[in-house]
């Protein structure tokens, strides 16, 4: 036993050090399997990113209030006297000066991207004076808050960096109207960092929508009132709506996407497993008509005398080069891809 493995610790050592006379194809070898790797590892991430940041995006202890039946804000309506019925539910922090809840409005505009120049739908939201402290995670990092009541907005620093025009002092124009930006805002690599925050009561003449919104958000007393807090609106008969802990509302967003991202990256990594399928086989076709039957003689050790014999290619020696085949296809694109996707990336998203 012994033996056997300082002979194959001396091959093993030979074959490393005869690498630089097999240079190109030893290059050939390791470029593919690095290409696989490259390639499922930058896809994965993608998702992994995308999902960090919408889970980060959600708090527990909030809550947002749609209308029954839409599956995103872009799809849901509130007017206003539904939004005021809703600001009365109990269950909702209050400072004692208001209470802790926003109403918010939310419209798409074209804006190029500064990698590409390309036009790319950015979210412009409107925001009531109490959604900073409904999002206690939220902070001005550059300029000052928006003044409401007036066409000033404040980016958030994902916005600023991927898209032309979000920088501090520069106006954003959309159609007919134009927004002065005035502040930076983070929000803890969450989802919010996309976005362009301006008054909501100032987006609704812009836009033509009357008194209307498409979300309310609550900041709750503590995570326990939820249950209290979404009984109370849903058993309402003056209102038509459904209630969402924040948390779980950005884990249904990212969840589609997420999906699709991944059976995208695992499809690249099939893809690696049916060319090592394919190779396996070809080799082993090459071997067998090479070498079956080729007739040759060596020296047994033990008696030092020569024995004559044909090699023999046997089904289980083709399964096995197979099974060789795809496990380094395998281990070579797998292993690393699933300890680097749980690296959340945020720029990945970015260039969704």
């Amino acid at each position: 036993m012994f033996s056997w493995i300082a002979q194959t610790i001396d091959v093993t050592a030979l074959n490393l050090k005869t690498i630089p006379q097999r240079l190109a194809s030893s290059a050939v070898a390791i470029i593919g399997i690095a290409g696989v790797v490259i390639v499922l590892v930058s896809v994965l991430s993608i998702a992994q990113g995308f999902t960090a940041a919408m889970r980060d995006s959600g708090s527990p202890s909030r809550a947002l209030v749609m209308r029954s039946g839409a599956d995103s804000e872009m799809t849901s309506g509130l007017s206003g006297p539904e939004v005021d019925v809703i600001k009365q539910a109990p269950g909702i922090r209050n400072d004692g000066q208001a209470v802790m809840a926003s109403a918010e409005l939310y419209v798409i505009i074209d804006l190029p991207k500064r990698s590409t120049n390309t036009a790319a739908n950015v979210p412009m939201r409107g925001i009531e004076p109490t959604a900073p402290h409904v999002r206690e995670e939220v902070s001005i990092v550059e300029g000052r808050m928006l003044t409401f009541g007036t066409n000033e907005v404040i980016v958030g620093r994902g916005a600023s960096r991927q898209f032309a025009g979000l920088t501090l002092g520069n106006e954003v124009v959309s159609g007919q109207n134009r927004w002065t930006v005035v502040g930076v805002f983070e929000a803890d690599g969450g989802v919010a960092e996309t976005e362009i925050w301006c008054d909501a009561r100032v987006l609704q003449g812009a836009y033509r929508r009357g008194n209307s919104f498409q979300v309310v958000l609550a900041h709750l007393d503590s995570t326990n009132t939820f249950d209290t807090f979404k009984d109370w609106l849903t058993a309402n008969p003056q209102l038509n709506v459904q209630v969402r802990r924040e948390t779980e509302y950005y884990a249904q967003q990212s969840r589609a996407l997420s999906s699709l991202i991944r059976t995208i990256g695992f499809s690249v990594l099939a893809e690696s497993l049916a060319l090592a399928t394919l190779g396996g086989a070809i080799g082993g076709l090459g071997a067998y008509l090479a070498f079956n039957g080729y007739q040759t003689s060596t020296m047994n050790f033990q008696t030092f005398s020569q024995v004559a014999f044909a090699f023999q290619v046997t089904p289980q020696l083709l399964v096995l080069g197979l099974v060789y085949a795809l496990g380094m296809g395998l281990i070579g694109g797998l292993l690393p891809a699933v300890r680097a996707a749980r690296l959340p990336i945020p720029s990945a998203l970015r260039e969704l």
